[in-house]
């Protein structure tokens, strides 16, 4: 039976079964909230998304371990029914009134329908009585990471089959397997999000200069960090490295980007001496550490002043076509050897350019003469059209690591 309060803002469904249906194993009485399941389907923003080889896999795995000719994973959306994945035939969408996974979501385990002709909800379905012409059938639920049953991995097959204990344990633990990849791709989804939206939104645009700057994240996150941000005639540029990659480093990476913006009007010696403090305290423990170049340009004079804690991968671009290394000051942050940091600087003369990268860059690089591919890709491009080249090249090579690029040109 179905009831509905009244009056009731929730869509409150329940269901059922008797005991005179032993091949099903839904049993007793659910409680059932339609809206609030809805709203974490679609807070997972996977509907309608492209295939995704993770958990095509999944669904290729359980087909070939279970031996069935289909098998795949279904959402259950509103008035339909969406397959994120499907092996052993053509995926459509289904009125959802018209699926046995709309049945499957609403208890908390397995649903098994060993003939599917001899259970009379089913008999009847346009998929039993037609093409494909099912007998069998298997699902259990698929949760989002607040327990909202969302969709379920099935198993259909033409003939009658059984799952004893151990089947429906693999089952179920296929199914687990399918909602962690898709809560962890929410997850870097959100993670994501919040990291471009502390990337800078709008370089600064100072008079005399042209800032360019980009990230290519090697996964959903990216442990690189860059920032640009004028004041009072000064351009501070940073450019932070985390150890590693994904998650963890790209907590770390907004974090040092936070602490930065925190009290702008920090020396630079103060602001780094800050921030390595602080992470000594945060993730000293944990035997990572992040590079960093951090420098503040006079944009009247072109003078150009900077620390470098283990970075060293800054330089400038001289006019005449020569290259001037950056050296590094000091050692990346969060050694815990209480580094003292030193300033150090240089001139930015009409023409010139600081180019400033993560080691990212260097993947893509001829290891036996770096300089020669990034002095055609100037040539070609040009410093201000070099950051942009140098993201889609990245894409092009699949590069293994973050990509990260800062450009600061001085006007002829």
């Amino acid at each position: 039976m179905r009831m509905a309060p009244r009056g009731g803002v929730r869509a409150w469904q329940w269901i059922r079964v008797g005991k005179d249906h032993p091949e099903c194993t839904l049993r007793g009485l659910i409680m059932f909230d339609e809206e609030r399941r809805q709203r974490a389907l679609d807070e997972l923003n996977v509907l309608d998304t492209p295939p995704d080889e993770r958990v095509d896999r999944i669904t290729r795995l359980a087909q070939e371990i279970f031996g069935v000719p289909m098998a795949s994973v279904n959402l259950i959306d509103r008035e339909r029914q969406w397959s994120k994945s499907a092996m052993g035939f053509e995926a459509e969408d289904v009125p959802r009134q018209e699926t046995f996974c709309d049945t499957t979501i609403q208890q908390p385990d397995s649903l098994v329908i060993e003939d599917l002709e001899k259970y009379a909800p089913f008999a009847q379905s346009r998929y039993v009585t037609g093409a494909p012409n099912l007998r069998f059938y298997a699902g259990h639920p698929i949760e989002a990471p607040g327990g909202e049953r969302v969709g379920a991995l099935c198993l259909m097959d033409t003939k009658p089959r059984e799952l004893n204990q151990q089947d429906r344990q693999l089952l179920k633990d296929l199914a687990l397997w399918v909602q962690t990849e898709l809560a962890q791709q929410q997850e870097l989804d959100h993670a994501a999000v919040i990291q471009r939206a502390l990337h800078p939104r709008q370089l600064p645009e100072p008079t005399g200069f042209t800032v360019r700057a980009d990230s290519r994240p090697a996964g959903g996150v990216s442990g690189d960090f860059h920032d640009a941000l004028l004041r009072n005639g000064r351009l501070r540029v940073t450019l932070a490295d985390v150890m590693g990659k994904g998650m963890g480093a790209g907590i770390i990476a907004s974090a040092v980007r936070s602490s930065m913006r925190t009290v702008p009007n920090r020396t630079l010696l103060e602001t780094v001496s800050d921030i390595d403090v602080m992470l000594q305290e945060d993730i000293g423990d944990l035997n990572m550490f992040a590079t960093i170049f951090c420098a503040d340009i006079d944009t009247t004079t072109g003078r150009l002043e900077y620390v470098d804690g283990g970075h060293s991968l800054s330089f400038i671009y001289r006019a005449d076509g020569t290259w001037e290394h950056l050296h590094s000051t000091g050692l990346p942050l969060a050694m815990g050897l209480g580094e003292s940091y030193g300033l150090s600087s240089a001139q930015l003369n009409p023409g010139d350019a600081l180019l400033c990268c993560s080691d990212g860059v260097l993947d893509l690089l001829d290891p036996e003469n770096p300089f020669l591919e990034v002095t055609k890709i100037l040539a070609a491009h040009g410093v201000d059209g070099s950051v942009s080249e140098a993201m889609a090249f990245a894409e092009r090579q699949r590069a293994p690591d973050d990509v990260t690029v800062v450009t600061v040109r001085r006007h002829a």
